[in-house]
């Protein structure tokens, strides 16, 4: 009696792993191809802003030496630009990451814009106001089509100052040919 209730257990060991398999197979066959992932539960909110997001909110005024009129100011040292309009007015003020190579202190046209090109990087970008050269470099204002904005590699000699894309569409809109740009330290 033994062997047929080990043969019996046998054929249920087969017939449970075949089961399983047909189960498997049409699990696999009616799920969708590209699977939605679970909602994430909403973050909790943070006790405070970060120290960088309060500093790009802090209002900075336009630097004196700056000039009058429509122009585009931006700061090398504090790595800001302001598009300030005819009266003067400031129109918006961001935060940029400087390039690696950066034009004297004084006031340039722009000279040239693409709407999308292969930075001196070898990034994709948009927006592209050029202005400028500075050690060989052609220099102007950029986003990155990616949305990053990473330290430039100081090994390289880089003429793009990038900017947020919304930062890249704002200027893109005030800063057409012969705008005036003024580079202050």
């Amino acid at each position: 009696m033994a062997r047929s209730s080990s043969g019996i257990v046998a054929g249920l060991t087969v017939a449970a792993v075949a089961a399983v398999g047909f189960l498997g197979y049409q699990a696999s066959a009616t799920a969708p191809a590209h699977p939605q992932k679970a909602a994430a539960p909403p973050a909790a909110p943070s006790p405070a802003p970060s120290a960088q997001a309060a500093e790009q909110a802090k209002p900075v005024a336009v630097p004196a030496e700056s000039g009058t009129g429509s122009r585009v100011v931006y700061s090398v040292g504090q790595k800001r630009v302001w598009l300030v309009s005819e009266s003067g007015q400031e129109s918006k003020s961001f935060p940029v990451k400087p390039s690696t190579a950066h034009p004297k202190p004084g006031t340039y046209l722009v000279n040239s814009r693409s709407s999308a090109v292969t930075g001196s990087d070898g990034v994709p970008i948009e927006h592209v106001v050029r202005f400028a050269t500075a050690d060989g470099v052609v220099v102007g204002f950029s986003s990155r089509v990616d949305g990053q904005m990473p330290e430039p590699d100081q090994s390289k000699k880089t003429g793009g100052i990038r900017m947020t894309r919304a930062d890249g569409d704002a200027m893109w809109a005030f800063a057409t040919i012969n705008s005036k740009v003024v580079v202050v330290p």
